[in-house]
């Protein structure tokens, strides 16, 4: 029994660690509804670089969470959407965020840094 509860253990800390990475939840977020180019993803997740972007949309794919697609030109474009992983992501996301909006928004959780809206 130790053992399985190592592996859950190990397997939800890499789950968190890659979803909880700085502007990961908000470009998860954003390609929530379906495919985006890279300057709509820019756009809608403003604030961040575009080298942060690009290292994080990377890092999302190695992992198996969005996928990138190269479009046909002329021009040639990219695109990103969730991968069926990702998609998957979207009850754990709704419940986070329930959680933010009860305990963070309203300051009852002590240590959580609440970021300026931008």
């Amino acid at each position: 029994m130790e053992d399985l509860d190592e592996r859950l253990c190990d397997s939800f800390q890499s789950a968190v660690e890659l979803i909880g990475k700085r502007w990961t939840g908000a470009i998860i977020a954003v390609l929530r509804p379906g495919p985006l180019r890279y300057t709509q993803i820019t756009q809608a997740v403003r604030g961040v670089s575009e080298r942060l972007l690009s290292e994080r949309l990377r890092e999302l794919e190695l992992a198996g969470i969005v996928i990138r697609r190269v479009l046909p030109g002329p021009p040639v474009g990219v695109e990103y959407e969730l991968s069926e992983a990702g998609r998957d992501l979207e009850e754990a996301l709704d419940a986070l965020s329930a959680w933010a909006r009860r305990w963070v928004e309203t300051g009852q959780v002590a240590g959580v840094p609440r970021r300026a809206r931008v």
